[in-house]
């Protein structure tokens, strides 16, 4: 099966903040590269500048927040002259790691025995210059040269392996050519998924969100409209509900952001429109009856025109019950545990471990662990649940005292 063409946009980061084309910077990168996941990207190029070691750390802090911003793959590169290197930006985050065809051969390939060919590409200045690609087993080249033709790149053709190329329209329905890199400005970036539109339209294959059913296999309501439940695709939580006609419903699937049908107005209604809190659709699905869609958005700001990020934000009955969600329980625990070393308490033998320090901390998480052993070899496990609960306590002490959330570990437990 053929795989769908990238849009990829490419920024250069310089002391922790993204210079795009003209030398604008931007010093809020995290919320530039979700605007680019929501809007369409397929991927994001970042390439790290030199800097000294301090500039570097701030780079890779960057690099953790936009991961935790975005729901698509980062490729990184930029300063890549040991092993360690390459670690780090894997443990930041990034799915694949460029190298520059200046680095060590060497060290190309041991990157690609130990991680894989997926996650190593080459950035290429001139891939005529006889630099042995293939030899080292990457998996991509991205090649920033400004191509204006195809005979500029007869090369290429006869090249081996998939190409990111910067942008150029005429090129991309080039076999070899699997992507596409451009600097986009935040305001630009709406225009990501007309761009891959215009591709579909030339017969193109790329990642649109294309709905299995059509409007006419949904069953409307007396006004031949369909009621939509909209809920936040990482919290569950539900947003509003809205209704749809055909216009709204094929709009939606075709910019890829949430529109409904305004029976007040007696009109589409994009919502942000107005107030710039944008819905970017993550998921559609339909009910057994095909009467009813529920729509996961990524919501930008609140969804009710209150202010409130929920329309159902106002709880008129409640009956007392112990909350089972797992990540709700484990989220709840957490934040006590922040609150104790941020407020300590007289007597909190949370605040005992934050304030005996690191080494009294993990001196707990090891006898927890050594006793949760113990207890797995017991026939009974009812001491094992406990001796559990007990480690994922200290745990999330551990968590607290070295500010990791459960952000950070659920990111790395879906990167595996």
């Amino acid at each position: 099966m053929a795989e769908y063409k990238k849009i990829i946009p490419r920024l250069v980061i310089s002391d922790g903040k993204a210079v795009l084309v003209g030398g604008r910077v931007y010093g809020n990168v995290p919320d530039l590269c979700r605007i680019y996941s929501d809007s369409g990207a397929d991927e994001i190029f970042i390439w790290e500048e030199p800097s000294d070691e301090e500039g570097h750390e701030r780079t890779i802090s960057l690099i953790k927040r936009i991961v935790h911003s975005v729901d698509i793959p980062i490729a990184v590169g930029g300063i890549l002259r040991v092993m360690d290197d390459v670690k780090k930006y894997l443990y930041a985050g990034a799915k694949t790691i460029v190298f520059s065809d200046d680095d060590p051969t060497q060290l190309i390939k041991e990157a690609v025995e130990r991680f894989g060919k997926e996650k190593v590409a080459i950035k290429a200045r001139d891939i005529s210059d006889g630099f042995d690609y293939a030899a080292c087993g990457i998996s991509r080249v991205f090649y920033p040269k400004d191509c204006q033709s195809k005979e500029d790149i007869d090369n290429i053709k006869a090249f081996p392996l998939p190409l990111v190329l910067e942008w150029q329209e005429q090129l991309v329905d080039i076999p070899t050519v699997s992507g596409m890199m451009l600097s986009v400005p935040q305001e630009e970036a709406d225009r990501l998924m007309e761009k891959k539109l215009a591709w579909k339209s030339r017969g193109i294959l790329v990642n649109l969100c294309e709905p299995s059913l059509t409007w006419d296999e949904l069953k409307k309501n007396g006004d031949g409209l369909v009621p939509v439940v909209t809920q936040d695709y990482e919290t569950d939580e539900v947003l509003m509900v809205a209704y749809m006609n055909r216009e709204a419903y094929e709009a939606t699937a075709r910019t890829g952001k949430m529109i409904y049908f305004s029976r007040s107005r007696q009109e589409l209604w994009e919502k942000g429109v107005t107030s710039g809190h944008y819905q970017y659709v993550k998921e559609l699905r339909v009910d057994c009856d095909n009467d009813t869609l529920l729509a996961k958005v990524a919501q930008t700001g609140a969804a009710c025109h209150t202010g409130n990020h929920s329309c159902f934000y106002r709880q008129i009955l409640k009956k007392s019950y112990d909350e089972r969600n797992p990540m709700k329980v484990l989220e709840q625990i957490y934040n006590v545990i922040k609150d104790r070393k941020v407020n300590p308490r007289e007597g909190s033998y949370t605040n005992y471990l934050f304030d005996k320090g690191i080494d009294k901390i993990l001196k707990k998480v090891g006898e927890e662990a050594t006793e949760t052993v113990i207890a797995a070899k017991n026939p009974n496990n009812e001491e094992l649940i406990y001796e559990i609960s007990d480690l994922m306590y200290h745990l999330m002490v551990l968590m607290a005292e070295k500010e990791l959330s459960w952000l950070d570990i659920m990111d790395e437990l879906s990167n595996r």
